[in-house]
């Protein structure tokens, strides 16, 4: 489907920022199959799978949700070494994973340690436990914020900063500003806010798109703050359309 031309629009509702169990910092709770059923509860069309530093749960995601009419778009949240976080969502999951493999091979050396940081469940479509993650998934990569952009890019993806109204692991607050040669296609804003409401407060802040999201670590979180998409379609080109306002296309609330 292209850009423009002779379409159908319509209102989607996506949470784009969602953890599972592989993160150590989400509740084990977070299974493929409880995420989707959490997500349909909601009445959600779109969700963004998006774990620290790693995309191994996308596939049992978006399998789980396979014939249910929820789309799941695969993505991680890539932890910079300026200790900020953006989100990647990719097309396919063949992107997610070659993003992946640039990410891993730029971690911080070390294990993860279960006692302190949590568990990192690798699970399959049907909630069963297929191993342990032991990289060090919660800590910054030896990427800068600019490569990780170029990198999300690369992969033809979109780049979003995550949760900007928040000091910790946010452009504004690790960085104070948000560089002009930083290419991101949008910024979110964190579920402690409305959309209008972080309009507002960053009115200040020209030329990006806003989203919302839950930045989801429980089930309870999933759908808390989501954002509807006028599109043509779930698909991720059609969310990059409508963050740039494309034929018609944007952001509703």
């Amino acid at each position: 489907m292209g850009e423009n031309g002779d379409i159908s629009l319509r209102v989607l509702l996506a949470d784009l920022h969602i953890h599972t169990c592989l993160s150590p910092c989400a509740t084990l709770d977070m299974t493929p199959c409880k995420i989707v059923k959490a997500a349909l509860k909601k009445r959600l069309d779109i969700i963004g799978i998006t774990d620290h530093n790693s995309a191994e749960n996308t596939a049992a995601v978006m399998a789980a949700a396979r014939g249910t009419g929820l789309t799941v778009i695969p993505g991680m949240e890539i932890t910079t070494s300026e200790e900020v976080h953006i989100i990647g969502l990719f097309e396919d999951i063949d992107g997610a994973l070659a993003m992946q493999t640039l990410v891993y091979d730029r971690l911080q050396p070390g294990e993860n340690d279960e006692d302190l940081f949590g568990m990192q469940v690798v699970a399959n479509e049907f909630d069963e436990v297929e191993g342990m993650n032991t990289r060090l998934l919660i800590g910054a990569t030896r990427m800068h914020i600019d490569q990780v952009i170029d990198g999300i890019h690369h992969m033809k993806g979109l780049a979003v900063a995550a949760h900007i109204d928040r000091e910790a692991f946010s452009v504004l607050g690790q960085l104070g500003f948000i560089p002009e040669y930083l290419n991101l296609d949008a910024l979110e804003i964190s579920r402690r806010m409305t959309l209008g409401q972080g309009r507002r407060l960053f009115s200040h802040i020209e030329g990006f798109p806003f989203i919302t999201s839950s930045d989801a670590h429980d089930l309870e979180d999933i759908g808390t703050r989501p954002t509807a998409f006028r599109m043509a379609g779930s698909e991720l080109p059609e969310l990059g359309y409508a963050l740039k306002g494309t034929g018609g296309r944007g952001i509703e609330y």
